[in-house]
């Protein structure tokens, strides 16, 4: 049985406890993990501490540069690796993670390496009252330690999101990725090793959040900034752990996102948009649509053909290419989502299809699968259709005039992401800016730069990453002044 350990000041490091790696597809346990403790927390803040007093703070620009591109390599070069690991810890199927989970890790290094070589700040030339000049100009610095926090649906991806540009500003960070995956997260301090990032620069504690590692980082005083992405309760605990000690914070949080599809949209690139919204990663993406809101003329066709791709998703074993719906992360995610179903149920709403367990007659039955599922005849009011469910579920409502069809779409605690339907351009620029949402797509989902701001509104999230966004999140800027 494979153990995974922290990695710490250069070195890997067993802790007192262990804790099951559960494999969603089938149940079974497919490492034991040792949690780290308040200790191997206070010593992997320490080790950052020290490199950055090190050689690392002593590298510059071009040199970080260099060393983000040599772990996109060595991430590449350890490509099936990475997916199987991934694989096993999601259950998702490898078409995804062969597809988007490994490439964007590789991506998100060489991104922000490219960017941070490019970044330039401002400066200003300033005319005093008794007529002399002054330069002003601004330097970027690293904050000092970071502290990443990341969730279990792209682990990998959102690890390398935050971790890229932390390091491209020079800072060093400390890890603690979700409980339900650790295993790319461990095969990424490998590459740190291998490649030679300095020791301390990359620490990564295994363990859960209250009471673990997760909260021990999020306190420890000598934390300069944390970066979340998970359920916004829980971003609103590491707020409230945070303020003691003023820490700058960066979350992406829940969704409840809505799609508008209009009638004059192309009819089978909607249907194939919202399928892959819905359903993709099992539901398990943050930006994925769980309200879609469709003009009355088209409202019936659309259900009936989506109905069609969610019959035709093939839930099966991760590792089969022809796999396209895998497991949810866990039994007690399972057990939330089956939860939402019976409550939909309860609330009035027509299964259009789906709402159930699937049953294989084999091992995945000891797995953690739910049947995608479409609903509709709810009201807006119901919870089902405003609490966040996290899964392959949407619930499909029509609508008869573009106002209402904003109204419907805004009306939610959350803004994350809304994508809009139309071949109409002058309408598509009106509705986009209308949407409270930190993203807006427009006859696509999921289509990503990553030079753009990212991130939510609401309880969706804090403050923006992407592009220079996060090298200004990862950043001290100072202004020098200087009398000509």
């Amino acid at each position: 049985m494979k153990v995974l350990h922290s990695y710490i000041d250069g070195r890997f490091v067993a802790g007192k406890q262990e804790f099951a790696d559960i494999n969603p597809a089938d149940g079974t346990v497919i490492a034991t993990v040792t949690e780290a403790t308040d200790d191997m927390v206070d010593a992997a803040v320490s080790a950052a501490n020290r490199a950055l007093r090190g050689e690392w703070g002593q590298w510059g620009v071009r040199a970080r540069a260099a060393i983000l591109y040599k772990i996109a390599d060595a991430i590449e070069a350890r490509f099936d690796c990475f997916v199987k690991a991934e694989v096993a810890d999601t259950g998702k199927p490898i078409a995804l993670a062969s597809k988007l989970d490994i490439p964007r890790a590789s991506a998100n290094f060489r991104a922000f390496a490219d960017l941070i070589k490019t970044a330039g700040l401002e400066a200003f030339e300033t005319e005093t009252p008794d007529g002399k000049r002054a330069l002003n100009y601004a330097v970027r610095k690293p904050l000092g330690v970071i502290g990443i926090i990341t969730p279990w649906n792209l682990p990998l991806l959102l690890l390398t999101w935050k971790v890229a540009p932390a390091l491209a500003c020079g800072n060093a960070v400390v890890v603690k990725p979700s409980e339900e995956t650790p295993a790319t997260a461990t095969l990424l301090a490998e590459v740190m090793r291998d490649v030679g990032v300095p020791n301390g620069v990359f620490n990564l504690v295994h363990g859960f959040g209250a009471g673990s590692a997760g909260e021990f980082l999020v306190r420890h005083p000598r934390v300069k900034a944390i970066t979340f992405t998970g359920e916004s309760q829980t971003g609103a605990e590491i707020m409230k752990a945070s303020a003691s000690t003023l820490k700058p914070v960066s979350f992406e949080l829940g969704g409840k996102n809505a799609a508008i599809v209009f009638a004059d949209c192309n009819f089978e690139d909607a249907v194939k948009g919202m399928s892959d919204a819905v359903f993709m990663n099992t539901g398990q993406v943050c930006l994925c649509a769980e309200r879609v809101y469709v003009e009355r003329a088209i409202f019936e066709p659309f259900v009936d053909s989506l109905k069609k791709k969610a019959e035709q998703q093939r839930p099966g074993w991760p590792m089969d290419e022809g796999t396209t719906l895998g497991p949810l992360i866990s039994a007690q995610h399972r057990d939330k989502v089956i939860s939402y179903y019976d409550l939909a149920r309860e609330e009035g709403a027509t299964v259009v299809t789906g709402g159930g367990i699937p049953r294989f007659s084999d091992a995945r039955d000891g797995g953690f699968y739910v049947e995608p599922t479409i609903l509709t005849g709810l009201a807006e009011s119901a919870r089902s259709v405003k609490e966040e469910i996290f899964g392959p579920v949407c619930h499909v409502a029509p609508f008869d005039s573009e106002e209402e069809a904003v109204a419907m779409a805004n009306d939610t605690e959350y803004g994350l992401a809304a994508s809009i339907w139309t071949n109409d351009l002058n309408r598509a620029h009106r509705v986009a800016r209308q949407m409270n949402t930190g993203i807006t797509w427009v006859n696509c989902w999921f289509l990503r730069d990553l030079r753009t701001p990212f991130g939510g509104d609401g309880r969706s999230g804090i403050g923006r990453e992407g592009g220079m966004h996060s090298l200004n999140f990862y950043s001290e800027l100072n202004n020098i002044c200087i009398l000509t």
